[in-house]
């Protein structure tokens, strides 16, 4: 969006959106589409609000494409070691998961724990490289807040 938050509270942000915005440090990608347009490594927290539930889980263009998983590849690749994912989602059972037209991935409180976690990852049989310590998943109703950690591939 616009205003890119900062729960973090760092001295600089960066933003992604479909609009560039370069007064406000906003850069232009499709991240259902293109990688996140920064080099490895580069923050030591990444955020998604109100974010990964417009991602597919599986797009044929023409070929056949995990968009989701290939987004938390691109979350694993451009945090630091140790560096912070942060998600805060609508999650299902609530209605507020389904209201949106534009919302395609649905979030429960076991997605980040089973498919992109360092001890099951069974993300990796749909591409999924990295590997993070869920550190925290809270449910404000009704929405998940997850805090992941960057680890190395077991």
């Amino acid at each position: 969006g616009e205003n890119p938050r900062n729960p973090f509270q760092m001295r600089t942000t960066h933003g992604i959106d479909i609009r560039e915005s370069p007064e406000k440090n906003i850069r232009n990608a499709d991240l259902t589409l293109e990688d996140i347009p920064f080099a490895d490594a580069s923050f030591d927290y990444v955020t998604a609000f109100d974010f990964i539930e417009h991602i597919p889980r599986i797009i044929y263009t023409p070929q056949r494409r995990f968009p989701f998983v290939e987004l938390m590849n691109e979350v694993w690749r451009v945090l630091k070691p140790n560096g912070i994912f942060l998600s805060h989602t609508p999650i299902f059972p609530y209605s507020i998961a389904f209201r949106d037209p534009t919302d395609v991935n649905f979030i429960t409180n076991e997605t980040f724990t089973m498919y992109f976690d360092d001890t099951f990852r069974y993300g990796s049989m749909y591409g999924f490289r990295g590997a993070f310590d869920v550190r925290d998943q809270i449910i404000c109703h009704p929405h998940l807040l997850s805090f992941l950690q960057k680890t190395s591939i077991p």
